[in-house]
């Protein structure tokens, strides 16, 4: 009994050591492999470039197609205040792996670079949008050098190239999955008349070119909010934008990107911040539920409504776009909500022909009323 188990433990020890040495023996096969690698992946998406383009420019829109990112759903991101265009920046963490990518170059509805680092392996990633039958030929490229760490946990999983092919392929899949459905499916509703209320704001103004307003906002409302959160003021209400000036006819408009405060706050002179004030007004309430490219039409239906029931614009009034749900309330696209309010002139009501009735002196006629609000 002794013998055998003698045995059984010197077989043991073998097989430890065979198991040792051919750990070692990977390790350092691994070890003077090539670091380098360089991976590219292409993919046919059914939406215009310009779109493609600007959902992918922007990180915060990368949660709903980075496959990585879907994989894992301990990983947590953050974002600076620039999530567009150059110098736009992300990181993340899920406690074991954190890295972070940062675009370095833009060429608009064209090309994006970027420099990541992913644990400790570098690369470069760049995009590439190309028109093409029935949609946007898009293509991901990364070049990079991998540490000893990376190295050998990549080996286990079938290699680095591999890995990313994969990762692009269903990346890829999930950018069309999302832009064609997420993007495409929305609503517009005619709310009726409301009253708007009044309060104060902290806001920045800008003046652009009328197809820059969209991207500008984005730029503008990331730049609020960051600045709210390093200065620890509260937010009293959902952010809003209003229209100063929206000449089409001169490619030109003025926006005020807005966030609610509960008191008038003092800036100090020479911030790109402003105190400012909204003033109560009736308007024409209508719900956009879906993505912000879809706001012109809601506009336009707006518009019509209010020719088709005789309303008049009060042009004294804000012109205001009201965004309830956002990318950062909720990642779905078809699930934005943003309320478009366009000022108009409360509607008299039409009153009934008078009853002739005895007139007493000694009574004041009530005044002609116009109610602040119609539903219709």
């Amino acid at each position: 009994m002794t013998l055998y188990k003698h045995s059984f433990m010197r077989i043991l020890k073998y097989i430890f050591l065979l198991i040792l040495l051919a750990l070692v023996g990977i390790t350092v096969f691994v070890a003077t492999q090539k670091g380098d690698f360089e991976v590219s992946k292409s993919s046919i998406v059914k939406t215009q470039r310009n779109t493609v383009f600007d959902y992918v420019n922007d990180y915060k829109n990368w949660e709903t197609f980075g496959s990585w990112m879907q994989k894992d759903s301990d990983v947590k991101f953050n974002y600076d205040a620039k999530t567009i265009g150059t110098g736009a920046k992300c990181s993340f963490d899920n406690g074991s792996d954190d890295g972070y990518i940062k675009t370095v170059f833009v060429k608009e509805n064209d090309s994006l670079a970027q420099r990541a680092n992913f644990n400790g392996t570098t690369a470069t990633v760049s995009w590439k949008f190309k028109d093409t039958i029935g949609g946007t030929k898009v293509t991901v490229h990364s070049k990079g050098t991998m540490d000893l760490m990376s190295k050998i946990s990549t080996f286990f999983k079938g290699g680095i190239t591999s890995i990313l092919e994969d990762v692009y392929e269903k990346s890829l899949r999930n950018l069309d999955k999302t832009l064609n459905y997420e993007m495409k499916t929305y609503s517009i509703k005619v709310n009726g008349i409301v009253q708007r209320p009044s309060g104060f704001c902290l806001k920045q103004t800008v003046s652009c070119h009328i197809k820059s307003v969209g991207k500008n906002t984005k730029i503008m409302m990331a730049q609020m909010v960051h600045f709210f959160t390093k200065n620890k003021i509260a937010i009293a209400g959902k952010p809003f934008v209003n229209y100063d000036r929206y000449d089409v006819a001169n490619d030109f408009a003025t926006i005020s990107v807005c966030i609610p405060v509960r008191q008038q706050i003092t800036i100090s002179p020479g911030s790109d911040m402003a105190s400012g004030e909204t003033i109560a007004f009736t308007c024409l309430k209508t719900t956009l539920t879906g993505d912000y490219s879809h706001s012109k039409e809601a506009w336009a239906t707006a518009k019509k409504y209010i020719f088709d029931n005789g309303l008049k614009e009060n042009f004294a009034g804000n012109y205001t776009e009201v965004y309830v749900k956002t990318i950062d309330d909720i990642k779905q696209p078809s699930k934005w909500i943003t309320e478009i309010y366009i000022p108009v002139f409360p509607k008299a009501i039409e009153l009934p022909n008078p009853v002739a009735a005895p007139i007493n002196p000694n009574v004041t006629p009530p005044e002609t009323t116009i109610p602040p609000s119609e539903t219709p």
